[in-house]
C-alpha cells in the first residue's frame, strides 16, 4: 500500500492536477472519495471527468445517487452517497452492475454504502491546509499502486 500527499493553494491547482492525473487512469478502478462537507470531493470528481473529455457540466448527484458519463467504451458513473439512508438502496438499483472492467467510479461519502460498495483501488482523503486543501492518495490495491505510480510523476 503506497500513499502521496499533496497540497493545492485553491481549487484552480487541484484542477491542473486532475488534468494532468486523467491522462493516465485506467479502466476498472473504483475511487473512494473522503472529506467533511465543502472539502471538494465533487471538484476533485469534475476535475478528473472533464479531464476526461467530458465537455458538459459535472453536478453533484445528491439526490440521484449516481450520475453516469459515457465517453466513447468507457463509462464513468459518480456515486454522492451523502443522502443515503440504507446500503441496501444500492443493491435495489443494481450498483453492483456499475463496477465493471470498461468503468470508473467515484465513490463520494463511500462508508454509507459498506457492505455493498467493493473495495477501493484508490482512496482520497481531503482536508483542509492553510487556505486551500490537502489531498492524500492511497493505492489500496495492485491497480491502485500502479496508477499511483503514474501520478507521482506529475510534478
Amino acid at each position: 500500500m503506497q500513499s502521496q500527499s499533496l497540497n493545492f493553494t485553491d481549487e484552480n491547482a487541484m484542477l491542473a492536477w486532475t488534468k494532468q492525473a486523467a491522462k493516465s487512469i485506467g479502466c476498472g478502478l473504483v475511487m473512494h472519495l473522503n472529506g467533511d462537507l465543502g472539502m471538494g470531493k465533487t471538484t476533485l470528481t469534475r476535475g478528473f471527468i472533464q479531464s476526461m473529455g467530458h465537455n458538459g457540466n459535472v453536478k453533484s448527484p445528491t439526490y440521484t445517487l449516481v450520475e453516469p458519463y459515457e465517453l466513447g467504451n468507457l463509462r464513468i458513473f459518480h456515486f454522492d452517497l451523502y443522502r443515503l439512508a440504507d446500503p441496501e438502496e444500492l443493491e435495489f438499483m443494481g450498483a453492483r452492475d456499475y463496477f465493471a472492467s470498461d468503468s470508473v467510479c467515484f465513490i463520494e461519502w463511500p462508508e454509507k454504502g459498506q457492505g455493498i460498495l467493493p473495495q477501493a483501488d484508490i482512496e482520497f482523503e481531503i482536508t483542509q491546509w492553510e487556505q486551500g486543501r490537502k489531498l492524500e492518495i492511497t493505492a489500496l490495491t495492485e491497480q491502485g499502486n500502479s496508477q499511483l505510480s503514474h501520478w507521482s510523476a506529475i510534478n
